[in-house]
């Protein structure tokens, strides 16, 4: 297809994770696990947070957020896979490819910065213990709340209003499993030069750089702090506060590590396609069990249910 404008471009063609016909049975099985996995997973935590007043607290409350971004990025990167299968139609209507990209990008941002502001909220529960119910009021989580909302979606709008401006296409197939704005430059014979811009200042510097020094900094407080704690039980205690959500923030940002700085050689779509993949994907499924098995508190709600519905605590 070789269209002269945009508006030509009626719908375009998801090529998908592989091309290979014997892969597409193994890969729609392992997204549907992944998927499924993942949303059970985000529901049980936001449920339990929700009914459990034990865990109406800041961290939870930001916790619940980070899980209604991690399901709704994963439904909106990965249904394509899923639906691509199961109708055996590839294609996507151009209005529906933005709206995917869009949504992707915002719910992306979003997830950072929520990252952002749960480190935060550790640092004052570490560094400032004894002010922390008036630090952490349910005003300011609120307002930090709705700040990462709105900021994350405004950020990448310009960059998305940019793509629908493209005046024509070299091909519609588009060579990922979603609609991607890097995917989409590969396609237009439109300049570009301005959306380049665009993607290392909006994408790298303020989704990506300025949320990491956001969420990174405060723990060099939290390490000074733990570190002129006299006891052991004191320092232990200090860490078990930070323990799952720093592990949460070092999976992502090793993954985004390895994604956007990986040799030159190893820069091509494909493998984009495997982080992407990972991203959207793994360590969505993964978030949960990292607050489950390494947080106290989580564990003894679930406990707290499962007693409640009679259900035998060797299940847990």
């Amino acid at each position: 297809m070789n269209p002269t404008n945009h508006s030509m471009v009626n719908y375009f063609i998801i090529k998908g994770v592989s091309d290979s016909p014997q892969l597409q049975v193994p890969i729609f099985i392992l997204v549907l696990f992944i998927y499924l996995a993942t949303v059970c997973g985000k529901m049980t935590i936001f449920l339990l947070i929700c009914h459990d007043s034990h865990l109406h607290t800041p961290m939870y409350f930001f916790l619940t957020n980070l899980s209604v971004v991690d399901m709704s990025c994963s439904t909106v990167s990965l249904h394509r896979i899923l639906l691509n299968f199961m109708s055996g139609k590839k294609e996507v209507s151009y209005v529906g490819c933005m709206i995917q990209m869009y949504f992707y990008a915002g719910l992306t941002g979003e997830g950072q910065a929520l990252l952002a502001a749960m480190s935060y909220d550790r640092y004052v529960a570490v560094c400032n213990p004894l002010r922390y119910h008036v630090v952490m009021t349910d005003g300011v989580c609120g307002l930090l709340a709705t700040t990462c909302w709105l900021v994350s979606f405004l950020e990448v709008l310009p960059p998305v209003v940019f793509v629908t401006r493209f005046s024509c296409y070299t091909s519609n197939e588009v060579n990922h499993f979603f609609c991607d704005i890097v995917p989409l430059m590969k396609i237009t014979c439109s300049d570009v030069t301005v959306l380049q811009i665009m993607i290392y200042t909006i994408g790298l510097i303020f989704l990506n750089i300025i949320p990491f020094i956001l969420t990174f900094t405060p723990y060099v407080f939290i390490v000074f702090t733990i570190l002129r704690i006299q006891t052991t039980t004191g320092r232990q205690k200090a860490f078990y506060t930070c323990s799952s959500h720093f592990t949460v923030v070092i999976l992502l940002y090793v993954t985004l590590f390895c994604q956007y700085f990986r040799p030159q050689s190893a820069n091509n779509l494909e493998s984009t396609k495997l982080f992407s993949l990972f991203n959207t994907a793994i360590v969505p499924m993964l978030n949960p069990l990292i607050y489950s098995l390494k947080n106290k508190d989580v564990k003894s709600a679930m406990r707290r249910k499962c007693m409640y519905w009679n259900i035998p605590r060797s299940l847990l």
